[in-house]
């Protein structure tokens, strides 16, 4: 979704509380990522791969300038002819830990043994959001959680939407820049300046 039908579905929704709340929840994903320079697991249901949701991200972490939003997607099941970025199994859960994010997006209840993984990456250390439907069992293993609920007068795809466009919002590459900028404008000064005078 381009960032004119991000700003009119904002535009529909203001009001409501989506748009605060996915900047909320983008605000808790970027400043748990970026800190540690990426991480980002993306996981779904055994029924439900958030396919869409990845590449959004893939997409604002290039427009925004922040790599660390690309997420490695985590899939239930792989096949041994997939490509190496769709044949991350749920064993790379398992290996989560400190300094790593885990978005588990569940539009309904996950099943106990993704549940069980994404405790133990909690208990790792990896930082747990998740996008689901109000699951109380989800919500208590999660840092940060956003529900979208059937009683919603939206749906998990365009919370999806609000949140990718909202990670790459008011990111942080600017300092980088203005960093790099500060020395570029050192060096052109002193290649300007007047030759310091000789007596």
């Amino acid at each position: 979704m381009d960032a004119v039908r991000v700003a009119l579905l904002r535009e529909v929704l203001a009001g409501t509380e989506w748009p605060a709340a996915a900047r909320r929840f983008a605000g808790a994903l970027r400043s748990s990522v970026v800190p540690h320079g990426g991480g980002l697991l993306l996981v779904g249901t055994a029924v439900y791969e958030p396919w869409h949701l990845a590449a959004h991200l893939v997409d604002e972490s290039t427009w925004s300038g922040l790599p660390e939003l690309t997420p490695t997607l985590v899939r239930h099941r792989v096949d041994p002819g997939d490509p190496a970025h769709l044949a991350v199994g749920l064993c790379r859960i398992e290996a989560a830990g400190r300094g790593e994010t885990l978005l588990l997006v569940a539009p309904e209840r996950p099943g106990a043994g993704l549940l069980e993984r994404v405790y133990d990456a909690r208990r790792a250390g990896a930082t747990v959001l998740s996008l689901d439907d109000g699951d109380p069992e989800v919500r208590g293993l999660a840092h940060e959680t956003l529900a979208v609920t059937g009683d919603d007068d939206v749906d998990l795809d365009t919370v999806q939407h609000l949140v990718s466009a909202a990670a790459g919002e008011n990111s942080t590459p600017a300092p980088r820049g203005r960093r790099f900028r500060d020395r570029l404008s050192r060096l052109a000064d002193l290649l300007t300046a007047p030759p310091p005078a000789r007596w």
